[in-house]
């Protein structure tokens, strides 16, 4: 008979008193893999199709960063109170509320006839996108942490969906933009929506809820200082980085994230239990994928905007362009990072991908007004792809594989968090340094190049040192897990 296992237990068949592994179970991780896939596309394939918002909608040149941030920010806010939610009402249940909210999201992002309707569609996107990620967690850990040999495989699948789901949506916007119009981006979303909700009763174990509150007060409050911080640093190179309302906001974001951890002392059913920085490693691991975010994210972004503004490639081309980094990430973490792991442990992989990223920005950086994709794309988006393969699983599985397993979906939500907020300040302080070296002159190839290479300059550097900090704060405990591939 099938029997609802807690979380952190195999869901399987009880057969003479022993659990068996549940056949679905590479069914289901395809759909899990898939929720991962487009929850990080959902931050990248609208990268094509932002010149022709801009011109549609009315976005001014440090506006139309929102399209990335408003989705940026509510998931990276919520991904916490996702998490607890998943605990409290079960995870399968919490992924299905993630995809309908993200389909209605997509609706209303489609149909947008102006700047501010097009950043609330975009913002409902990441709240639904932060109900489903750590939902997905969850369900993967009761999938397969009762098969040790699978769990490294399985987490590799699944991780290797994120930076490609991110890549592959350039390229997938640039289809969709050529042949379609803009809009297509976000319709893509409810025909993939409505299949995962028919196919997530058929695959996905039930998982029980649990007892307990909510935390309201400590959501509103994360998820209000984060918008604040980023708000400020995105008005900063207009408004003046002494001016009030800068510091006014950046003060408001202090109080509220202040706020927030206070409350996770005092409420009865904290959101983030204060006790679980106490596990090795994942403070440190954390703090790896929030300066991995801050490099990669604003990476993409500005040579998606430099092959487009400056080589003149079409949304076609310039999707296809970065379609050989997609590739070669996809096979480096399924085919390599497991054996990887097991052989040197996860912070040797963490440090040198971290270096690595910042070797290949440093590359992006020469690139030359006048310059072609062969020069100066393709090596060091290249380099940039073998430094994110080598740091992404290792520092998941380095900032989860400590918790115990009543924790998995926190330590889950947690890293998601801090990827996602880095990826929106790292991405809010890059525009300012690019506007600030003529990243905002639209029509001077010069000018673009020099503020979208000072852009990857000040990017590598967040990744060196997020390198030199991970050498030091990082454990030098081997990971215990089988070799994959």
């Amino acid at each position: 008979m099938l029997r609802s296992c807690a979380v952190g237990t195999p869901w399987g068949y009880v057969e003479g008193g022993e659990m068996t592994p549940d056949p679905r179970r590479w069914w289901a991780l395809g759909v899990l893999a898939a929720a991962q896939f487009m929850v990080i596309m959902d931050t990248s394939i609208i990268a094509v199709a932002l010149p022709d918002m801009q011109a549609q909608l009315g976005f001014t040149p440090s506006g139309l960063q929102w399209v990335f941030n408003a989705y940026a920010v509510a998931l990276g806010g919520l991904l916490l109170l996702g998490g607890r939610l998943s605990d409290l009402w079960g995870a399968r249940r919490v992924f299905a509320a993630g995809w309908g909210v993200l389909t209605v999201g997509s609706v209303v992002a489609a149909a947008a006839g102006g700047a501010g309707t097009e950043v609330v569609g975009r913002a409902v996107q990441g709240v639904g996108a932060a109900l489903l990620a750590p939902a997905a967690m969850t369900l993967l850990m009761v999938l397969f942490a009762g098969q040790p040999k699978e769990l490294p495989k399985a987490l590799a699948f699944y991780g290797a969906a994120a930076p490609a789901g991110g890549t592959a949506g350039v390229f997938l916007g640039g289809v969709i933009t050529e042949w379609l119009t803009w809009p297509w981006v976000f319709v893509i979303y409810v025909p993939i929506g409505l299949l995962t909700l028919a196919l997530t009763p058929k695959l996905l174990p039930t998982v029980p809820g649990r007892p307990g509150g909510l935390d309201v007060g400590g959501a509103i409050a994360v998820t209000g200082g984060l918008a604040l911080a980023v708000y400020a640093i995105v008005q900063a190179p207009e408004r003046g980085w002494t001016s009030a309302a800068t510091l006014l906001s950046l003060a408001g974001a202090a109080v509220l994230l202040v706020a927030f951890a206070l409350l996770q002392r005092v409420v009865r059913n904290p959101l983030m239990p204060l006790g679980v920085w106490r596990t090795p490693d994942l403070a440190a691991a954390n703090l790896a994928m929030l300066l991995l975010g801050a490099a990669w994210i604003p990476m993409w972004y500005f040579l998606n905007l430099y092959v487009q503004q400056v080589l003149g490639f079409g949304a076609f081309a310039s999707g296809a362009a970065l379609l050989p980094m997609t590739a070669l990430m996809m096979v480096l973490m399924t085919t390599t990072s497991g054996r990887l792991i097991g052989r040197f442990g996860t912070k040797p992989l963490v440090v040198a991908g971290l270096g690595v990223l910042a070797l290949g920005l440093g590359v992006l950086a020469t690139a030359d007004p006048g310059g072609s994709f062969v020069a100066d794309v393709l090596p060091g988006s290249l380099i940039s792809a073998v430094g994110m393969a080598l740091v992404f699983i290792p520092a998941t599985m380095a900032a989860i594989g400590g918790v115990a397993p009543e924790q998995g979906g926190l330590a889950s939500g947690i890293v998601n968090t801090t990827y996602q907020v880095g990826s929106a300040l790292g991405l809010a302080a890059m525009t300012a340094v690019a506007n600030s070296r003529g990243g905002d002159r639209l029509g001077d190839a010069v000018a673009l190049t020099g503020g979208y290479s000072a852009a990857f300059v000040a990017a590598g550097v967040v990744a060196l040192g997020g390198a030199v900090l991970a050498a030091v704060t990082l454990g030098r405990k081997r990971a215990d897990v089988a070799l994959v591939g």
